[in-house]
């Protein structure tokens, strides 16, 4: 209908129209295979390259998708309101990228009742519902994490941590992965704070200015996502501190600058185009009733000044 023939249908029967388009699935062909995609958020790097590598799947495989999140990691109740919207456009399959593993559930168990399988991607929900998760080995990541912090350190020395939440798998898996292995190897490296802050640069800047305050002979920081990281670098440059080793987590162009230019001693960078794809093709895969890995381990990598320009760490900077 074009917009010059408006005029010539009665309001009543333009108004059915309106209702029924708003309440009709999303207008995609009858064969064609939706799947939507619901992240944590759009504000950092990380998920425009998720975005990035789940297009790429869905070009090569034909198939069509929809990707979105809540404007920043701490609208638990917007992301469910997404993934309600995208459960009752009837998909062919959701990947859903928890912000609480919990809140959920009654959702994706609705999901599973219709028969629409569910591929977890980057953050798990504490369920069995997901027939896959497609994400990052994130303790496994942080342990690596805390052992460039004790090598960097000697082995002894004040830490603190900034991390992004404790409610999302990564913000627990990150968090823990991270304490675990300063605990278990290294005796003589203390743990003076965990703070959050929700993964947003300006609350992780005031977090972390707040633990400097606090703890004046600190030796090093670690900021389990790139908001924290990055707050991190923020407080450190504003408070003139010196000699604080920093760990990040993650590889947006801020981070990799702050690595550049000394600020950040090193990073853990995940792969996430591979996230993305990889979602895609275990949605397809298990709508075709096929086997797939209950965890899809997408890598993760260790970089620095020293290799931050090797072909295989530049594959998967997402700045």
């Amino acid at each position: 209908m074009q917009e010059q023939h408006v005029d010539l249908i009665r309001p009543e029967a333009l108004d059915a129209i309106l209702i029924a388009a708003a309440s009709a699935p999303a207008a995609f062909a009858q064969d064609e295979i939706y799947i939507p995609l619901i992240s944590k958020g759009f504000q950092h790097q990380f998920w425009q390259a998720v975005k990035a590598g789940a297009d790429q799947a869905a070009d090569e495989f034909g198939v069509r998708i929809t990707f979105e999140g809540p404007d920043n990691e701490t609208m638990v109740d917007r992301q469910i309101d997404m993934l309600a919207a995208a459960l009752a456009n009837n998909p062919g399959a959701i990947g859903f990228a928890a912000l609480d593993s919990q809140a959920a559930i009654p959702l994706l168990r609705q999901a599973h009742d219709a028969g629409i399988p569910v591929i977890a991607f980057d953050s798990g929900v504490d369920s069995d519902i997901p027939v896959a998760t497609a994400t990052t080995d994130n303790v496994a990541a942080a342990a690596l994490a805390a052992d460039k912090m004790a090598e960097f350190l000697g082995g002894e020395g004040k830490v603190a941590v900034v991390a992004h939440d404790q409610t999302s798998r990564t913000g627990i898996d990150r968090r823990d992965g991270f304490l675990n292995q300063i605990e278990a190897s290294y005796p003589n490296i203390e743990v003076v704070s965990v703070q959050y802050g929700a993964g947003d640069q300006l609350q992780s800047t005031e977090v972390a200015k707040a633990i400097l305050t606090a703890n004046p002979d600190l030796a090093g920081m670690f900021g389990t996502n790139e908001g924290s990281a990055i707050g991190i670098v923020n407080a450190v440059r504003e408070m003139s501190s010196e000699n604080i080793v920093i760990i990040g987590y993650d590889s947006g162009k801020a981070q990799t600058d702050a690595i550049r230019a000394g600020l950040m001693a090193g990073a853990i960078t995940q792969n996430p185009v591979g996230i993305g794809y990889e979602t895609v093709k275990a949605a397809i895969a298990a709508m075709n009733g096929e086997e797939i890995p209950e965890i899809i381990d997408t890598g993760f990598y260790y970089y620095d000044q020293s290799n931050i320009d090797n072909p295989e760490i530049q594959a998967v900077l997402y700045d």
